[in-house]
């Protein structure tokens, strides 16, 4: 049996001329930006171009350069290392890498794919937390690229894993790590930072923001550490319009005005790119200094955590025994009120 393993991110620039057409291939997704065509594509213009040169002075302090790629294909070899340690000889796995917004593109990886000529693919987004903007958009330009291609093979897709036990148990031992880095008897906050989501999203249906307090929750009891103070905060917010709230930098005010040290953990994030090596460590850490946060101190993201990488590696075991949707444990667990869950949506179609 050949099981090709499809991991997803949403992908970066690989140098400062592609910062401009990878932000126009964002804003001309039509999970970020609903409007139809040809206006969606004059709007990602417009937007891109008054982004790009921003965007540029922050890739600049990487390198020029977006690390996302080199990072999540390490984490696919390590993945690929675990399954073929997990699996009898008689599998051949092979786990590929798709990027949303640039190279290798979604296309490019499901081309790749049909050459293997695999028995069985799992796509197995690297997205903790469902939403239409990030997990949706991936499984629909799957779609669209597996059409293109007539990629006709049994297939899982794996929609979340939010409270799955191994990612969990990952950031609760890089957290405990980053604790005892604190001075001793320093008061701080717990401060699980999520990318921001317009609030119009989450109004319709979106259970991102209802998945990222369930990982909260979660790694929280895993603590055990009675009395810790923790909250849930959003970064990244573009735009005019609303967006989740408290946003990070409110929460690193508040912190500052209470003299309190922060821990911050990027919940949503299971890779160091720009939101955490520039918005984490550089801007918000400026700003903490400046709001008289006592210590600063950022949880590193996942990456090749052994446990993470294990837990990814059972997850999409368990799916290659089945073809379809699956969550985290096999199970619907968003609430019916989130109906753009995926889940919800196919038991609402089904009762049609």
């Amino acid at each position: 049996m050949r099981l090709a393993v499809v991991i997803a991110n949403l992908g970066g620039p690989d140098s400062l001329q592609a910062v401009r057409p990878f932000l126009f291939n964002l804003f001309n997704d039509r999970a970020i930006i609903g409007l139809p065509q040809p206006l969606r594509f004059m709007i990602a213009k417009l937007i891109s171009g008054r982004r790009a040169p921003v965007a540029a002075k922050i890739y600049a302090q990487m390198g020029g350069a977006s690390p996302i790629l080199a990072e999540t294909r390490a984490q696919g070899a390590k993945l690929e290392d675990v399954l073929r340690n997990q699996t009898t000889s008689k599998t051949e796995i092979r786990v590929f890498t798709a990027m949303r917004y640039w190279h290798p593109f979604i296309l490019e990886a499901a081309q790749e794919v049909k050459a293997w000529a695999p028995d069985q693919i799992v796509l197995l987004p690297l997205y903790p937390q469902f939403s239409t903007t990030t997990t949706g958009s991936f499984f629909d330009a799957w779609d669209d690229a597996a059409a293109r291609l007539t990629l006709n093979i049994p297939e899982a897709r794996i929609c979340c894993h939010p409270i799955d036990s191994s990612f969990v148990a990952a950031h609760t031992q890089l957290i405990r790590e980053a604790i005892a880095k604190l001075p001793r008897g320093q008061t701080f906050r717990l401060l699980f930072s999520a990318h921001g989501l317009p609030k119009r999203v989450v109004e319709r249906g979106d259970p991102y923001a209802w998945q990222i307090e369930e990982t909260a929750r979660a790694i929280v009891d895993a603590l055990n550490n009675p009395g810790l103070d923790w909250r849930i905060s959003y970064q990244s917010r573009v735009g005019p319009l609303a967006w989740l709230e408290p946003a990070t930098e409110t929460e690193i005010h508040r912190a500052g005005a209470e003299k309190k040290g922060l821990v911050v953990v990027p919940i949503a994030f299971v890779s160091e790119h720009s939101e955490t090596l520039v918005e984490l460590d550089v801007d918000y850490a400026a700003l903490a200094s400046k709001s008289g946060v006592t210590s600063y101190i950022r949880v590193p993201a996942l990456g090749q955590s052994s446990a993470y990488i294990e837990g990814l590696a059972r997850l999409a075991l368990s799916a290659s025994r089945q073809t379809g949707l699956m969550a985290a444990g096999g199970r619907m667990i968003c609430p019916r009120t989130c109906t753009a869950c995926p889940h919800v949506t196919r038991e609402a179609e089904a009762h049609l």
